[in-house]
């Protein structure tokens, strides 16, 4: 059996490769790739934590974080085309919509 420290180990690293897409890059498409990828992380855990404990909640709440995540990605989605369409550009830095 694979013991719960590699699991942890796997999603921290995915975690933070999901937080450096975040801070270091400025593409929308890229930031948005990155909290999904945070996101699976914290998955990773859920579903460890849950199948050592002997517990079904956390695969329980790891099944609601997947249909977040997609409802996430389809908005998120939907809100670059709209951008992109009116801005045409998916730079998070060149997008001053709501600045005064």
């Amino acid at each position: 059996m694979i013991p719960v420290s590699y699991y942890v180990v796997v999603s921290t690293m995915m975690f933070v490769i999901g937080l450096l897409g975040i801070l270091i890059r400025r593409n929308f498409l890229i930031i948005l790739f990155a909290i999904e990828l945070m996101l699976n992380a914290a998955n990773i855990n859920l579903v460890a934590f849950s199948h050592y404990s002997n517990a079904i909640d956390g695969q329980i709440v790891s099944l609601f974080v997947i249909a977040i995540a997609a409802a996430e990605a389809a908005i998120g989605l939907a809100i670059i085309i709209v951008l992109f369409r009116s801005q045409r550009t998916t730079n998070v830095d060149e997008l001053n919509l709501l600045k005064w």
